[in-house]
């Protein structure tokens, strides 16, 4: 049985991870970990909570820390892109955790925010920088970040970035590093187009693939409650007066949507908050802080957070719309049930989502259990969308009635 000691990590590595009750390593992190330290670039492949973050993070530290470098003003030595801000904040929080007693410089990249801080963070150069593509290319046409000399760099969630549409972006900044680098790509799924892109970026790599024997975990738990649409908000709220659903992650598939459950839900005393693609990097920050520590109990979001969120003990995952796509409904139900626990995904099913609900099923190679929802008849009572559609106000509009400007001449009047 292999231990972290046994694939050839440093003691202030080893001594951050059983700080962390970190003792047994995954299986992905058995196998990358050792080719990663002997220099190889390396495909790794691998379902989305298997620790991904540590496999290519902690032999990243290390080799870091063995060559101690001088980065130059506005350089790095390692360059990681993620697909999402929320993914790379958390990117950066583990390699912190990871290297508490290394000593090294990081920095974080991304759109949503005021970039001053950031341009002032990679004044002097850093050891590491996690970035998100946009942002960063935006930085280096400015002048204000420097690629010669990221001699390592890892592409994490690869196939999130292509859905997201960036990969002529990754491709651009990959043609701005060193040719004699180490590169890792980590994807949960291999589409044609990452297909092409591993061999742009990799050279002569080793391939890790962890594949479990489900699609799905296996401590998720996994129900269907067929509904109307119009019926949804009222079954939710149905459902979060059980204590058990003590934090909650609600999936829609529109921003709108989300917004307006999270608006149902205060209304009816759930403490929630909403995390999409229209709030601000602050704001969604401030969500994801209030969830993790408790003082929100629901989180609704769109696909944004089906990915790179790590919140432990999620004890439910709802999706209040089914995704369009089949993959995301595993990335979604995915944020319950991590390391090592048990959750449960509920999905509400409108007749329009049969055909995702297929779709789900084919994928996941198993048909989900139909369960009727246990809410009587007069308490679901419809929303009305019509009246909800006329009523509605996007956010970052000023709703007030314009000021009548001043007419020195006084009002017009009519010739007598």
């Amino acid at each position: 049985m292999s231990t972290f000691e046994s694939l050839g990590l440093s003691e202030p590595l080893l001594r951050a991870l059983a700080a962390e009750n970190y003792t047994q390593p995954t299986p992905i992190q058995t196998r990358a970990i050792p080719a990663l330290l002997n220099g190889r670039d390396l495909l790794g492949i691998a379902q989305t909570g298997t620790g991904k973050t540590a496999a290519f993070g902690l032999p990243l530290l290390q080799k870091l820390s063995q060559d101690r470098v001088r980065p130059a003003p506005k350089s790095c030595r390692a360059l990681i892109l993620a697909p999402t801000r929320e993914l790379a904040v958390q990117i950066d929080q583990s390699l912190k955790t990871y290297g508490r007693h290394l000593g090294l410089r990081q920095a974080v990249i991304l759109g949503g925010v005021n970039q001053n801080k950031q341009v002032n963070a990679m004044r002097n150069g850093v050891d590491i920088l996690v970035a998100t593509p946009g942002r960063l290319l935006d930085l280096v046409k400015q002048g204000h970040v420097r690629l010669n000399q990221a001699h390592q760099l890892i592409l994490d969630e690869a196939d999130r970035m292509f859905d997201m549409g960036f990969i002529k972006d990754v491709r651009k900044i990959v043609a701005l590093l060193p040719k004699d680098r180490q590169s890792m790509l980590f994807s949960a799924t291999m589409p044609r187009e990452i297909v092409e892109l591993i061999g742009e970026v990799l050279y002569q790599y080793e391939r890790v693939e962890v594949s479990p024997p489900t699609v799905t975990a296996d401590r998720i738990e996994q129900r269907v409650i067929p509904v109307e649409q119009r019926k949804k908000r009222a079954l939710l709220t149905h459902l979060l007066a059980d204590p058990a659903l003590s934090r909650v992650i609600v999936f829609t598939r529109t921003k709108h949507v989300a917004n307006r459950v999270a608006e149902h839900l205060e209304k009816a005393g759930v403490v929630s908050d909403a995390i999409h693609g229209n709030k601000s990097q602050n704001a969604r920050q401030r969500a994801l802080d209030g969830f993790k520590a408790g003082k929100v109990r629901v989180l609704v979001a769109t696909d944004i957070a089906a990915r790179g969120v790590d919140v432990e003990n999620v004890s439910h995952v709802i999706n209040f719309e089914l995704p369009n796509d089949a993959e995301s409904y595993v990335h979604r139900i995915g944020r319950t049930a991590r390391a090592g626990a048990e959750g449960i995904a509920i999905s509400f099913c409108d007749p329009s989502e049969k055909t995702f609900l297929r779709d789900i099923e084919r994928l996941v190679k198993r048909q989900l259990p139909v369960v009727p929802h246990d809410l009587p008849a007069e308490a679901l009572q419809p929303v009305n969308i019509h009246e909800e559609r006329r009523n509605y106000k996007p956010e970052g509009r000023n709703y007030k009635q314009p000021r009548h400007r001043w007419n020195p001449r006084g009002p017009r009047r009519k010739a007598a």
